[in-house]
């Protein structure tokens, strides 16, 4: 199992909403009271990071969101930092919240240090400003943005002033990642009691700029329903490696791989896994390819089948390669190089039926599972799908189009069919069998390259056969995998051939 801090919980909007109203009618905590904690904790971060900033634009909505601002308004100004506050909407029908800090406000600024604009028409736009606060629409938004505020939002990103957005950028949907019209394109955002899911799809990681999670007194147990959370190396740890007295007792993997042509893959898969500490890389694959796999991969076993003719699987193959695999105890990759000839696909699809060990599908294999009506999955076999955005397509019967679909097609999957999926691309999604998905915040798109998927298959085939569980051996694999890239570029300025830092 994956467990990760609460300061990595990504929220709906409805869960947000949801654990705002428990916490104020179970603990007693008012809405107040977390509207102070919120805006002190956007206000210091602004100040600490930030000493030379001297005169802030507030752009205020009616709701929470633009009590937010206010709030940060009047600790800067205990600063000498002063505000122009504009409610672009006008200030009436101001949500409770708002409107007492609204009146509370004016009590700490003057004539001096404090400017009110009603509306947007009375902003002064040739005016210079430090600093821009987004208060204007909050995660409730499920519309286009419209009126006025699209005005302000257009005129905001045209300023080289910094932006810093309260708990989520103008025009940004919560849920989803998509911009609703248009959105404020954020240098920073305070993410208050949780970070919401969409800052991690489709437009968000653009529009929110560096993201500042800001805790609020929410009983953990009140997130217990939260079922997508952000991955990342702070909080991931690998499974410690114990030595074993032989080859066979640190880690073996079989990979069931290669046709004519193809052969690139399996070279890939093997070399990515063996870097990983496996203690055997098992390479399984038609005789006639031998002589390839001999000359480039002296550090892996390997184990022809059938005849020095054939260069793809048959089903002619089946019983001596499950033979092979029941040899040690160990996990599966199968699919990189493969093929999609009819008859290999046949070969495909009675083997996952009667393997039982843990396994990794990757490349022609999701092919040749795509081409089944029913997947005969054996209930002792943990399976691991690795699509990229195109074979995920073809396990359904929908296109997926963007990240917010991609997610919830991966959890729909996984939770179906009981298995983990692997879903590349940006972010990379980890789909779990319980339903619980994790994405990535930093860049994948590298692993969805010619050849670098075999090269992410390898590692998770390789953290697989090493004792992690499922969704472990795939955020083991992303992080390995960005980490070496990491190294790979500190020197460079291009994209590296996979071989490069397998």
């Amino acid at each position: 199992m994956l467990y990760p801090p609460i300061s990595h919980y990504l929220l709906t909007a409805p869960l947000s909403r949801q654990i705002d109203q428990r916490t104020i009618k179970e603990t007693g905590i008012d809405s107040f009271t977390l509207m102070e904690i919120a805006g002190f904790s956007a206000a210091r971060s602004i100040r600490s990071n930030n000493p030379e900033l001297s005169h802030g634009l507030y752009f205020c909505g009616k709701g929470n969101n633009g009590g937010d601002a206010l709030v940060v308004a009047r600790y800067l100004l205990q600063h000498d930092i002063t505000a122009t506050v504009v409610f672009v909407s006008g200030t009436e029908s101001l949500s409770p919240d708002a409107k007492q800090n609204f009146k509370l406000l004016q009590k700490f600024g003057s004539a001096q240090t404090l400017t009110i604009r009603k509306g947007w028409d009375e902003v002064d736009l040739d005016f210079s400003y430090d600093f821009v606060v987004d208060g204007m629409l909050g995660t409730g938004l499920d519309s286009d943005v419209r009126g006025d505020y699209v005005d302000a939002v257009k005129w905001t990103n045209e300023q080289a002033a910094k932006t810093f957005a309260m708990d989520i950028p103008t025009g940004l949907h919560a849920d989803t990642g998509r911009i609703m019209g248009t959105a404020v394109q954020a240098d920073q955002t305070f993410a208050f009691g949780g970070q919401k899911q969409g800052f991690y799809l489709n437009d968000g990681p653009s529009s929110t700029g560096k993201i500042t999670y800001c805790e609020l007194p929410f009983p953990n147990r009140y997130k217990s329903e939260c079922q997508t959370f952000l991955l990342d190396q702070s909080w991931v740890q690998a499974k410690p490696q114990q030595p074993g007295h032989h080859k066979y007792a640190s880690g073996v993997l079989y990979i069931i791989a290669g046709s004519e042509g193809l052969t690139g893959a399996a070279v890939l898969a093997a070399k990515s896994a063996w870097a990983e500490g496996l203690g055997a890389v098992i390479l399984i694959t038609p005789r006639g390819l031998l002589s390839v796999y001999e000359h480039n991969l002296p550090s892996i076993i390997k184990k022809p089948v059938g005849e020095s003719s054939d260069n793809h699987f048959t089903k002619d193959h089946l019983p001596e390669v499950l033979q092979i695999v029941q040899t040690k105890k160990g996990a599966v990759l199968l699919g990189p190089g493969l093929g999609r000839k009819e008859e290999t696909t046949l070969f495909t699809n009675h083997f996952l039926a009667q393997n039982t060990k843990d396994i990794v599908i990757d490349a022609d294999g999701l092919w040749s599972l795509a081409q089944s009506d029913q997947w005969n999955k054996p209930e002792q076999s943990q399976w691991v799908l690795t699509p990229h955005p195109g074979e995920l397509n073809r396990l359904g019967d929908k296109v997926v189009e963007d990240s917010y679909e991609r997610l919830n097609f991966a959890r729909k999957l996984s939770s179906a069919h009981k298995i983990t999926v692997l879903s590349k691309g940006e972010p990379g999604i980890i789909g779990t069998s319980s339903g619980k998905c994790y994405l990535t915040n930093y860049n994948t798109r590298y692993f969805a390259r010619a050849g670098c998927g075999d090269v992410l298959a390898g590692k998770v085939g390789a953290h697989l056969a090493l004792g992690n569980n499922p969704e472990n051996s795939c955020a083991q694999a992303l992080l390995n995998g960005k980490r070496k890239l990491d190294q790979y570029l500190q020197d460079a300025t291009d994209l590296p051939e996979p071989k490069n830092f397998i």
